[in-house]
């Protein structure tokens, strides 16, 4: 990871956090692809990907859950679980890109003197190898992972161990998701928020409603916000 430290005016923004999946990176149709995989396996029709796309930030349980309809407590679910991460793990980046314009934002904070990290649910064991074979990981400021403290998001642990990685107070970062924990877990740690409705926010999910600081509709929209401080 960068070891990059920012130098801009005491108040300003210094490092823009990202949550992965939804925000950072469209990793939906390698997902979608590793749950369909498993359900043929197991004799079932795949799901059409739109089905599948407002789930993925949710992680596999709630993949597995939306494909087989199980019990948690069903002796089968945590083995379709597994099999479901390391179909998806050998697959990792087979589809995922950042999102159209995320690539020319990071790029723009950059050159701008503002470090960017990522706050993920994922675990290390995907979200590293993930970002290295982007060529994003030692970009990046700090990478926290959903195995990386005992604490997951909503929790504000994750932020704040981001925060001191990256070298900045929490009221100078902004944490950028697409769900109401990513939200959650900004506010908790004292940090600016905004949701990316360009995410995989479920359909009937108000998230104008989750009391961020603002929501984009696009990556390049996170420089007008900074423009607009």
């Amino acid at each position: 990871m960068s070891a990059f430290r920012p130098t801009p005016a005491a108040g300003a923004i210094r490092t823009v956090l990202f949550d992965l999946d939804g925000t950072l990176l469209d990793t939906a149709p390698d997902l979608a692809d590793a749950l369909n995989t498993v359900l043929e396996e197991n004799g079932r029709a795949p799901l059409p990907y739109a089905h599948i796309r407002p789930v993925v930030s949710h992680g596999g349980i709630a993949l597995i859950d939306l494909g087989f309809e199980l019990e948690h407590t069903d002796p089968q679910f945590e083995a379709l679980r597994t099999r479901l991460l390391m179909v998806y793990r050998a697959n990792l980046s087979r589809k995922t890109r950042p999102f159209p314009g995320m690539l020319e934002v990071l790029e723009q904070l950059e050159a701008r003197g503002i470090n960017w990290g990522v706050v993920t649910n994922k675990p290390g064991w995907l979200t590293d190898p993930l970002l290295r074979d982007l060529d994003l990981f030692e970009r990046a400021a700090c990478v926290v992972s959903g195995d990386t403290l005992d604490e997951r998001k909503p929790h504000p642990a994750p932020m704040l161990h981001a925060c001191e990685q990256a070298g900045s107070q929490p009221a100078q970062c902004v944490y950028v998701g697409d769900a109401q924990r990513d939200v959650e877990a900004g506010i908790n740690a004292g940090m600016h928020t905004l949701v990316a409705l360009f995410g995989y926010i479920p359909e009937g999910d108000d998230a104008h409603a989750w009391q961020a600081d603002a929501s984009i509709s696009a990556p390049g929209e996170l420089l007008d916000w900074l423009d607009g401080r």
